[in-house]
């Protein structure tokens, strides 16, 4: 049997963990469930703990949603996982769609899968209207940086298969890395492919990027990708 790690980034999340744990064991129980706590003010750390379906490890400073993921990676690939699933700690993603990303990423079909809410038309939540205009830009840029067309680049659900993850141990962008991350997968070879899934509204807590902070975001993040995107391949296994 294949190894699957969940890797759960949270910071400040004590409203919605629980959940996120209780769903993602209820939904498959040999999942390995690792929750990264990015030095939380709140009871995040205790209340995983608490559900005894999760390892925890605390962050001593914030890092940030990169710092977290690639701790995950890195663990991933000390312990010897066969696959590793970002999946967000604030609530938003259905575990019962996980199966989606590991069938691709299990046939061979890709390296990465990604959960995109834009897909295919939907009645369910919906981002603000400028947010939306955000990731369709980062769509058209990655379009031109790599000729992938990206439709979710700010999704935190992905699947990666132990290339990719173990690539990306050593690789990850800090800050706010996921548009940067696919600029830097598709300049080094990696398959990207992406299906739809559903995003639910918060029930609790509040989102690191605010609408005074979308412009700042924006522009930090699109001179990431290119900046990627005229790095150097790097070396690598295939």
């Amino acid at each position: 049997m294949k190894k699957i790690l969940i890797i759960v980034p949270a910071y400040n999340e004590a409203e919605n963990i629980k959940d996120v744990i209780l769903k993602l064991h209820e939904e498959n129980d040999v999942w390995d469930i690792l929750v990264i706590n990015d030095a939380s003010a709140d009871k995040t750390s205790s209340i995983a703990r608490s559900t005894g379906h999760a390892e925890v490890i605390d962050l001593p400073i914030n890092l940030g949603i990169g710092g977290c993921v690639q701790t995950g990676f890195r663990y991933a690939r000390r312990k010897d996982y066969d696959y590793a699933l970002q999946f967000d700690g604030d609530g938003q993603h259905s575990a019962e769609e996980i199966g989606k990303l590991m069938d691709i990423v299990m046939s061979g079909e890709a390296d990465v899968a990604i959960g995109s809410r834009f897909r295919q038309k939907h009645d369910g939540f919906k981002s603000s209207f400028f947010r939306r205009i955000g990731i369709r830009l980062f769509e058209l840029v990655s379009f031109i940086l790599i000729r992938q067309r990206i439709t979710d680049h700010t999704s935190g659900f992905r699947a990666y298969n132990r290339k990719a993850f173990c690539f990306l141990a050593d690789h990850y962008p800090s800050d706010y890395p996921e548009p940067e991350v696919i600029i830097l997968l598709g300049k080094n070879n990696f398959r990207i492919r992406e299906t739809f899934t559903q995003m639910h509204e918060r029930k609790g807590g509040v989102s690191s990027i605010t609408l005074t902070k979308g412009p700042y975001y924006m522009i930090k993040v699109m001179l990431a990708m290119f900046m990627s995107s005229i790095r150097s391949k790097i070396h690598h296994h295939e």
